[in-house]
């Protein structure tokens, strides 16, 4: 017997303008934030968007730290570069985004088609962190995307002390920290100037 079946290809939408505004074309990095507070909903619909991303082999190796509380900013701000201090105290959340470096543990769980690579990846530690540390670098993109989608301001930053915070949040050595968000609502005066972008032709070739 013939199998008639005709399998329906669900046709992509793409966001209208006002979503690619949100996420991408009229997006800007906070440099200031409000005192209006940020809720442990909100940071968790960031996550909740975050883990979609695609990853090597589904592994998804990215971990997130929400610093929201007084407590958990006196840990964070000894850490954090004196150009950036003072925004990072006025944000109500701060996320510090981390490696997960045993990331390959969860390999029968979210890849279970092939679990014998989690023994690949444990006997190999420069693949480990070559795969683990380049599908983080993705989360870790979507990540601030993901801030934007969710209503909020992301303010990435890169002047902190990376060791310091490790030692502070991770003593154990399991996670490393790969970026810091200050995420809130924008305070006064936010935005620096649109600065240029890199033109087309310089960035781009056809083949």
């Amino acid at each position: 017997m013939t199998d008639t079946t005709v399998l329906e290809i669900p046709a992509l939408e793409k966001l209208d303008p006002r979503g690619r505004e949100i996420v991408f074309t009229g997006a800007r990095t906070s440099n200031t934030f409000a005192e209006t507070p940020v809720t442990d909903e909100e940071l968790a619909d960031i996550w909740e968007l975050t883990r979609w991303t695609p990853t090597m082999a589904n592994t998804q190796p990215l971990r997130v730290v929400f610093v929201r509380t007084a407590e958990g900013k006196e840990r964070l701000l000894p850490h954090i570069a004196e150009g950036n201090f003072e925004k990072t105290k006025a944000a109500p959340a701060t996320a510090i985004v981390a490696y997960d470096n045993n990331w390959h543990e969860e390999i029968p769980t979210v890849f279970p088609i092939r679990p014998e690579m989690k023994d690949y990846f444990e006997s190999d530690e420069t693949a480990r962190h070559g795969a683990g540390g380049w599908s983080a670098g993705l989360q870790a993109g979507a990540f601030i995307l993901a801030v934007r989608a969710a209503g909020l301001a992301a303010g990435p930053i890169a002047g902190y002390d990376t060791a310091g915070v490790d030692k502070e949040f991770f003593p154990e050595g399991n996670w490393t920290t790969k970026m810091i968000v200050n995420i809130g609502h924008p305070g006064e005066n936010p935005w620096f100037d649109r600065l240029p972008r890199v033109a087309e032709e310089t960035a781009v070739k056809w083949a």
